[in-house]
């Protein structure tokens, strides 16, 4: 039976904070015992006391929950390393700046790999004033569409929502050098450096 925290994690998340049994135990207003009980997998902690847990042990509680934590490696906060998560849901399109734990519609979502571009997803940029035009060449029917465009620089992203039966077109404003990304429903994640 699968169990909603490990021993494991608790004692590893533990053991990284420096804190003993007796002092998360008192943190938490449980007993010592308790604590020894979830680290040899003989008990698990009350749900109540989810939340707690995660704060004592410096997590999130989807953390807690599935083992894994996030380091944000992203100090520079650098946007070419933005990831873009798509819900097979509902279609909603999520971008973080980074690794990122995601969920939507009770899913937790992978982030997209982005291809180079092909000729069944070619892009056409023309400047217009201080702008460029961006058309993306692409069917736009209710089951086969382009959902969004980005573009994503060194200090910025610019994101464009797209839906069935419109136009892939839009302008954006790309000064300096990045990646005009696109996301096709059938195809996934493309990109150009633009």
């Amino acid at each position: 039976m699968d169990t909603y925290v490990t021993a494991a994690t608790v004692r590893r998340l533990r053991e990284e904070r420096g804190i003993t049994q007796g002092a998360l135990a008192a943190q938490l207003g449980v007993g010592s015992k308790a604590v020894s009980k979830w680290e040899t997998a003989k008990g698990l902690p009350d749900i109540t006391l989810i939340e707690p847990l995660a704060n004592a042990l410096g997590v999130s509680v989807a953390e807690l929950m599935s083992g894994n934590t996030v380091t944000n490696k992203n100090g520079s906060a650098n946007m070419l390393r933005s990831k873009f998560y798509v819900c097979p849901v509902c279609g909603n399109a999520i971008h973080a700046v980074g690794d990122a734990v995601i969920a939507c519609c009770g899913i937790t979502l992978p982030p997209l790999e982005a291809e180079e571009t092909d000729a069944e997803h070619s892009l056409t940029v023309q400047a217009v004033e201080d702008e460029h035009f961006i058309t993306v060449h692409h069917p736009m029917t209710k089951a086969h569409f382009i959902s969004f465009a980005a573009f994503v620089t060194f200090e910025r992203v610019q994101f464009v929502k797209f839906y069935p039966e419109g136009n892939a077109q839009t302008r954006l404003h790309l000064r300096g050098g990045g990646y005009l990304y696109i996301y096709c429903n059938k195809h996934g994640l493309m990109k150009r450096k633009v």
